[in-house]
């Protein structure tokens, strides 16, 4: 076969056309798929964006309310010893204690008031109120023909919330309307 015979390698016109072509349209084809993934990998990386910052505030949130509560526990307890404080000086007779010592008492009584009152714990104020079962521990009900049924009458042990939550709810006695004497009923049943 001679050179003349053999067959071109050179491709015709046509054939090279269609060549780029295909070509072109392959890399058309990678460039978009390319587009595609970095698309897919952008808001993959802004999904874990999202997801880390949302762990971040809820791992805070979560450290908030431990912290809240290790406070509110702490403080529990020392409220009770406000309380044995106050009821022991209050039931010390004011000739049975040397000069000075009472003060002194009364000193640390107020120095535990007033840390308390640094952390944001508060006396909840209960006598003359509503009964309300979230602030208020009913322990009695006593008639009260004065008063409004459900009206806190009377503390029996004080009541504290810590920045507006309820630390310890107040022990209170509660009003309610007397009941209706048998005299009463008597007079009703002989009128009809």
């Amino acid at each position: 076969m001679s050179r003349e015979e053999q067959p071109s390698e050179t491709p015709a016109p046509g054939e090279e056309q269609a060549s780029e072509a295909n070509e072109a349209a392959l890399q058309a084809e990678q460039l978009e798929e390319a587009l595609r993934e970095k698309e897919q990998f952008r808001a993959l990386a802004q999904r874990s964006q999202a997801d880390l910052d949302n762990y971040k505030k809820r791992a805070a949130e979560e450290m908030g309310e431990l912290r809240s509560g290790a406070n509110s526990r702490l403080l529990l307890k020392l409220l009770s010893i406000v309380d044995d404080l106050k009821r022991a000086v209050s039931m010390i007779p004011d000739d049975a204690v040397a000069p000075g010592w009472l003060e002194g008492l009364e000193l640390v009584q107020r120095n535990l008031d007033h840390v308390l009152e640094t952390e944001g714990v508060s006396k909840v104020e209960a006598v003359g109120r509503r009964f309300e079962p979230w602030e208020f521990e009913a322990v009695q009900y006593q008639e009260a023909p004065d008063t409004e049924d459900g009206t806190v009458i009377s503390v029996v042990r004080d009541g504290y919330k810590h920045h507006d939550k309820v630390l310890r709810a107040a022990q209170v006695i509660v009003a309610r309307a007397p009941e209706p004497t048998v005299e009463a009923e008597t007079t009703e049943e002989e009128t009809e």
